[in-house]
């Protein structure tokens, strides 16, 4: 039945930030970006390399969720990576503070967290 994730949508707090974040540094393809006038926002299209999306929308004054300490709810958005070290050295050249890399535990892969510019966690997960 189900055969893989076709989105994840984030709705953010300042779209031109948030777009140069996930564009400009994670370097995410634009697929389409569009303005909707009736309510006032952007719903900016991007590619992930394994097939998904990220759908990122601009809905003004929309509350904040909280995330620490952790919540109910979606916990984290994980990104697959070849090399955690030539990653994280990227996100720091772009003054992107990155949590200490760590292994898992069960797998023993190395993993790591850094924050989208609302604060949402995201981690990179070495495969």
């Amino acid at each position: 039945m189900l055969q893989g994730i076709h989105h994840v949508a984030i709705i953010c707090s300042d779209y031109q930030c948030s777009k140069n974040f996930y564009h400009k540094v994670l370097g995410l393809k634009v697929i389409a970006e569009n303005y909707r006038e009736e309510q006032n926002s952007y719903k900016l299209d991007l590619a992930l390399p394994c097939g998904g999306q990220i759908e990122l929308f601009s809905f003004p004054n929309r509350p904040e969720r909280p995330s620490y300490p952790e919540a109910r709810g979606l916990r984290h958005l994980a990104f697959k990576v070849t090399n955690v070290d030539a990653a994280v050295e990227h996100l720091v050249s772009h003054d992107i503070a990155v949590e200490p890399i760590r292994i898992d535990e069960f797998t023993q892969k190395r993993y790591t967290f850094f924050a989208d510019p609302d604060n949402l966690p995201l981690e990179l997960y070495e495969t």
